[in-house]
């Protein structure tokens, strides 16, 4: 039984082979989705061939899954595209962040080419010279207005929480949300392994805080002490509840891998990744079908108590 969300695994972290190659890899292990990182080395928005780029990766995610197609959402976390020296600047809370504004409009087209599910991106660390009021009004200027340029192509933009970035937690997604009324065109991202470093009511917590509005997940394990990303087995990650959680809230998303320095071990750890995940959904599952089966029992032993109640009473008024 497959769960009722799409699995998927990032392109960052298959950062030593050329991008079909890693959408051969991915669909021969099975997976549902792909997570593409707009940037070196695999899709670069600003190459001047970067629409035939697109067009070829539309044709791919089209033919994988025996012609079914695969799902694709994009995300646009490259460290040094923007600025060769510092990496993931110029953020949406520098002073100057028209290259960055440029970049999120640019994988807004793409993700409107592609028929993605959403734009993932975050919101950037404080620089030193800003303080947190300054953050929190250019962060409502420019996502504002990036919602506004998403929403006339038909895409959906999905805010990440990052530890040390402005935008933390779920918690403050949701303030940056309520902050720009709740636009449909905005939604969240959730990275559970980030959960276990910042979050309060952990994982569980922030996946049922953000469910109205969660629009892409990312996998991966972690130590609840700091943020290193990790594969499953190798942190404190719980993943039944993991993927129970994202069952019982009805999400039907992208669940994609996120392993962005492993890309010299990468075939293996897609296919291990993959039976992780599988055999964790194995274990939902039975749990579920028991649960259902015991409430099913439940209620029929209460259906029959009750007619039997009904039947007697009958007896005893007549």
């Amino acid at each position: 039984m497959r769960p009722p969300f799409l699995l998927g695994y990032g392109t960052n972290g298959f950062g030593d082979h050329p991008l079909r190659v890693t959408l051969d890899v991915l669909d021969d292990v099975g997976y549902d989705a792909v997570a593409v990182t707009l940037g070196f080395p695999h899709l670069d928005p600003f190459a001047p061939l970067a629409g035939d780029d697109v067009r070829t990766l539309r044709a791919h995610l089209r033919r994988m899954r025996g012609g079914t197609g695969a799902a694709a959402v994009v995300e646009t976390g490259t460290r040094y595209l923007l600025d060769p020296l510092h990496k993931h600047r110029p953020t949406l809370v520098d002073r100057d962040a028209a290259l960055r504004m440029r970049y999120l409009e640019r994988a807004v087209e793409i993700a409107a080419d592609l028929d993605a599910r959403c734009v993932s991106f975050f919101s950037g660390i404080l620089p030193d010279d800003a303080s947190a009021a300054d953050g929190w009004a250019r962060l409502r200027e420019r996502v504002g207005a990036l919602v506004e340029y998403a929403g006339e192509r038909g895409v959906r933009l999905s805010l990440e929480p990052e530890p040390g970035m402005l935008v933390e937690t779920v918690g403050d997604a949701l303030r940056l949300l309520a902050d720009l009324g709740t636009p449909p065109e905005l939604g969240i991202t959730v990275d559970v392994g980030h959960c276990l470093v910042v979050e309060p009511d952990g994982v569980e917590g922030a996946l049922r805080a953000a469910a109205p509005y969660l629009s892409n997940v990312q996998l991966d394990d972690m130590p609840r002490t700091h943020h290193e990303h990790r594969p499953f087995g190798e942190g404190d990650l719980d993943l039944p509840l993991v993927l129970a959680t994202l069952a019982d809230i009805g999400y039907t998303g992208v669940a994609a891998v996120e392993l962005p320095r492993h890309s010299h071990d990468a075939p293996r750890l897609a296919r291990d990744s993959r039976a992780a995940l599988m055999r964790a959904w194995a274990d939902v599952s039975g749990i579920r079908s028991r649960l259902h089966a015991d409430q099913n029992h439940t209620g029929q032993n209460h259906t029959d108590s009750t007619h039997t109640g009904s039947t007697s009473s009958e007896g005893v008024l007549s």
